[in-house]
């Protein structure tokens, strides 16, 4: 995955940010929205791409565009630097193929000890009943 060209195919928008900051939020579009299109992303390929579509499918739109809103500070360029970083920090997190998993078995020790922890049990409840006078 090559940050440098995923980050030229990114489209942002500017919009108008809602909660504090009194008539600067009303004057200034500080709400960044960033786009990025799977499909005909050239950044990625094929295997990355289908891996991507699968895992953030929730986030995705029906075009396999995702979208993601940063409206945390005032500033439009601090928007979009953060923004920047939760998108390149999904996209890792994402592309990341999990181990498969191997099957093991216990070891001959471990299930001779668990036989005999069995009979240890099994023997102190016998003790507890009553003994049989016939």
């Amino acid at each position: 995955m090559n940050s440098i060209e995923i980050i030229k195919e990114l489209n942002f928008k500017a919009t108008r940010s809602s909660g504090a900051g009194g008539q600067h939020v009303n004057k200034v579009s500080s709400k960044i929205e960033l786009s990025f299109n799977l499909e005909t992303s050239n950044s990625l390929t094929e295997t990355e791409k289908i891996l991507l579509s699968t895992k953030l499918s929730s986030k995705l739109t029906k075009e396999n565009i995702l979208l993601l809103f940063c409206e945390e500070t005032r500033s439009q360029h601090r928007n979009k630097e953060i923004i920047i970083k939760r998108f390149l920090k999904l996209l890792k997190t994402h592309l990341i193929q999990p181990k498969k998993r191997r099957p093991t078995k216990p070891s001959r020790a471990t299930l001779k000890k668990r036989i005999e922890t069995k009979k240890k049990a099994s023997v102190k409840k016998a003790l507890r009943k009553k003994p049989n006078t016939e």
